[in-house]
């Protein structure tokens, strides 16, 4: 097969793969970007695969980076834009279920392509079109199918995070998982905890705001990998709640798709922050999701306060679009208008504040003070007092009185 007409990526790209043919080595483009570009997607990043070593890689172009040497890969920086290019190379004692223990550089495209996660991966593109296909991958690609290259049992050895990938692929790509793949993640997935939070979490961000995402977490749960999930073990029922609510749309974000999990889950925010931990979210997600889950909490019995919808803040598109999605009976375009309309939208746009009272009304620094911030603040928020320097030192002064400030 062969393609008459190369994306623009592919174009740009081209002088690489023709640098490196023209010195007898063989360069090839491979991986997702070849994949996507048959499926008529947008490839992303461009890989290049030679027979050349890493040293004689470096001795054809001027601009190099080591980012990778010790597995073979080195970048080439031309024309502004960077091309990972990596020497073919076999891989193995995959003690660790993740990284070879050794690596061993070959000329062989065969040899290289063999070691890939799925056929529909290992396919390898020449600088004129040309497709390469060693493993039958066009074919699955027609089908639709995902399937390992070669014993599935042995890819999923050599990295159990290969588990993951089939069903975010699934999600994404809208493919089916080929019976011998999947008997051999069934038999294999207990190895799933062997592998890093981090690299768990990027195939699960991915997998829930993809396309199908419906379809790849169903093959998750049926495939029984959030057994080795974190805070996933034993919660099948409310996952399979969460695909209910994928089947109608998609989280756009991260953080949307990570609130809705903890929503389905039917955490509190305090429980949403220690399972996000658990994934090793950033703080700003974690705390979004838990602020947007606060105000979502209370929808559930009640209409949100202006309060409410205050503390939600930025927050606030978060839990809409959680809300929406989990089908609630929510006034979204309501809590809009009504936080739009709220004097303040944060405590640093109060006309004043604690240094303004020490100064102006001489009271000492302490937990009054502070309590008498969050009455002046409430109080401002509910359109009970104007937020002006006057009038707020005026409410703190009767504020300051009363015993139960």
């Amino acid at each position: 097969m062969q393609l008459q007409t190369l994306p623009e990526a592919f174009k740009h790209a081209q002088p690489i793969l023709e640098t490196l043919e023209a010195e007898g080595y063989e360069a090839y483009f491979v991986g997702g970007s070849v994949r996507d570009t048959l499926l008529g997607r947008a490839p992303h990043d461009v890989d290049i695969a030679t027979s050349a070593y890493p040293e004689e890689v470096k001795q054809l172009f001027k601009k190099t980076v080591d980012t990778g040497i010790e597995h073979g890969t080195v970048m080439v920086l031309d024309h502004g834009d960077g091309y990972e290019i990596t020497t073919f190379r076999t891989e193995s004692g995959y003690t660790d279920y993740r990284r070879p223990d050794k690596v061993k550089f070959v000329r062989n495209l065969s040899e290289d392509l063999k070691r890939r996660d799925f056929t529909i991966n290992a396919l390898a593109l020449k600088a004129d079109g040309t497709v390469i296909d060693m493993f039958d991958g066009l074919t699955d690609l027609k089908q639709h199918i995902l399937r390992a290259v070669g014993d599935p049992s042995e890819r999923f050895n050599e990295d159990a995070l290969r588990m993951m990938r089939a069903v975010r692929f699934a999600a994404q790509l809208n493919f089916g998982i080929d019976l011998q793949t999947k008997q051999a993640i069934v038999k294999k997935r207990n190895l799933l905890a062997k592998i890093s939070v981090e690299r768990l979490n990027d195939e699960m961000t991915k997998l829930l705001q993809a396309p199908n995402a419906q379809l790849g977490l169903l093959m998750l749960i049926m495939l029984e990998l959030n057994q080795y999930l974190p805070g996933l073990n034993q919660k099948d029922i409310d996952l399979w709640g969460y695909t209910e609510q994928l089947a109608v749309r998609q989280p756009q974000t991260a953080t949307q798709a990570w609130t809705l999990m903890a929503f389905e889950l039917g955490l509190t925010a305090s429980d949403a922050g220690d399972f996000l931990r658990l994934w090793k979210h950033s703080n700003e997600l974690i705390q979004m999701a838990q602020a947007a889950l606060r105000v979502l909490n209370i929808a559930r019995m009640d209409v949100p306060t202006d309060w409410d919808l205050y503390q939600a803040g930025p927050a606030l598109v978060t839990a809409q679009a959680v809300g929406e999605i989990s089908e609630m009976p929510m006034m979204g375009s309501d809590w809009n208008r009504r936080y739009e309309r709220l004097p303040i939208h944060k405590r640093q746009e109060l006309a004043i504040n604690g240094q303004t009272l020490m100064q102006e009304l001489k009271m000492p620094a302490g937990p009054k003070l502070g309590q008498i911030l969050l009455k002046l603040e409430q109080a401002v928020v509910a359109d009970q007092v104007a937020n002006t320097k006057d009038a707020l030192l005026a409410q703190a002064v009767k504020l300051d009185a009363s015993p139960q400030a």
